[in-house]
């Protein structure tokens, strides 16, 4: 379908084009624009390496490897062409090569791509950590499956037929379509569209043996008992206070909202055994050294805070990450009985509408 400009109460439709003739190279230009907006892919993701290739006996390198919020692996392959080539065939082999992969040898990869020159294993770590909302490495959750995104220009027939081949026989392989247009009066647009499997069916899976359908439900059942966590929290908070007012509950194990001021957030975490309200301080790339001065002039107001809190907060200056966190934890999970959830909802609401009320004002006046 063409995109159209509304121009003059008309419908324009806008040129298509291709990245050859604009001049954009995979590599040099695809790679790095999504690498830098990895999240236009249609999930939340965190770019582990670059030109990844870690194995002996192969000059072959994967264009993306990526680690989704379920601590999956995800090789991400481009193609400028029309056809996306025989992206597929590599997309296979580099899964296959990189399923046996570690957790700590996924940090060093990390680590190497953070700074080629210095690499910082504790760094890498934690910001691994910190994405997937854990407190310490969990090897026995780390990549139970290795996904596959294609992402081209456009896919050519034998493409899709094997691609939905794979998808038939449970792999977990995705195919986005990168299209180029370019306005009259000069820019360039992007149309980018998951073509396979569609959107609304993406959840389906079909029979793919006894061991994987295992772990495949293992992974429903969590995202299901999650959203269902997630809304009664709202429920719950919703009566109380209008922070998440308007918010939907989804299947990632965070939800945040503002504080009323840039860089500044109020957090829910939903894990297995226990939740947590906190406030993240992160002003953003590049101003690691204000995220912390504000984490400091806070915690100079400590017992102040706390005092109008209630209680007693974990301090979290998270040295090697992009931010700085105070948080309250409340015992039980999304994997508590269910009649036990109403007791920790109660429980997280008080303490994020307490957490907002020590902090709000003396954020908003807060010089650093």
């Amino acid at each position: 379908m063409p995109i159209f400009e509304i121009r003059d109460s008309q419908l324009v439709a806008v040129a298509e084009t291709s990245f050859w003739v604009e001049g954009l190279y995979e590599r040099r230009d695809i790679q790095q624009l999504l690498l830098k907006h990895i999240e236009v892919l249609g999930e939340r993701l965190l770019v582990i390496a670059e030109e990844f290739g870690d194995w002996l006996d192969s000059s072959r390198r994967i264009d993306l490897l990526c680690l989704d919020g379920d601590a999956n692996l995800v090789v991400v392959e481009l193609k400028r062409t029309d056809d996306g080539g025989h992206m597929e065939l590599q997309a296979l082999r580099y899964a296959a090569m990189v399923s046996a992969m570690t957790f700590d040898q996924l940090v060093e990869s990390h680590a190497r791509f953070l700074s080629k020159g210095q690499p910082d294993l504790e760094a890498a770590r934690a910001a691994i950590l910190d994405f997937l909302g854990w407190d310490e490495a969990a090897e026995e959750q780390f990549c139970r499956d290795t996904r596959i995104i294609l992402a081209s220009a456009d896919f050519s027939k034998e493409m899709t037929t094997t691609v939905l081949w794979l998808i038939d026989r449970g792999i977990d392989i995705r195919c986005v379509r990168l299209k180029p247009y370019r306005m009259a009066n000069g820019p360039v647009l992007l149309d980018i569209q998951q073509l396979i499997p569609l959107p609304e069916t993406a959840s389906f899976q079909t029979q793919i043996g006894i061991k994987r359908q295992a772990e495949r439900q293992n992974r429903t059942e969590r995202h299901e008992l999650r959203l269902k966590f997630w809304e009664g929290l709202l429920t719950a908070a919703g009566e109380r206070t209008q922070l998440y007012a308007g918010r939907k509950p989804g299947q990632d194990p965070w939800m945040s909202t503002g504080i009323g001021r840039s860089g500044f957030s109020l957090t829910f975490w939903a894990r297995q055994e226990d939740s947590q309200a906190d406030l993240w301080i992160s002003l953003g790339s590049g101003k690691d050294r204000r995220s912390k001065a504000a984490f400091f002039a806070l915690l100079a107001q400590r017992e102040a805070i706390e005092a109008d809190f209630g209680g007693e907060l974990e301090w979290l200056e998270l040295p090697e990450v992009r931010g700085c966190r105070v948080r309250y934890v409340v015992p039980g999970g999304y994997r508590s009985p269910a009649d036990q959830w109403p007791e920790i909802h109660a429980k997280l609401t008080d303490a994020m509408i307490r957490l907002d009320s020590a902090f709000r004002t003396r954020i908003a006046r807060l010089e650093f």
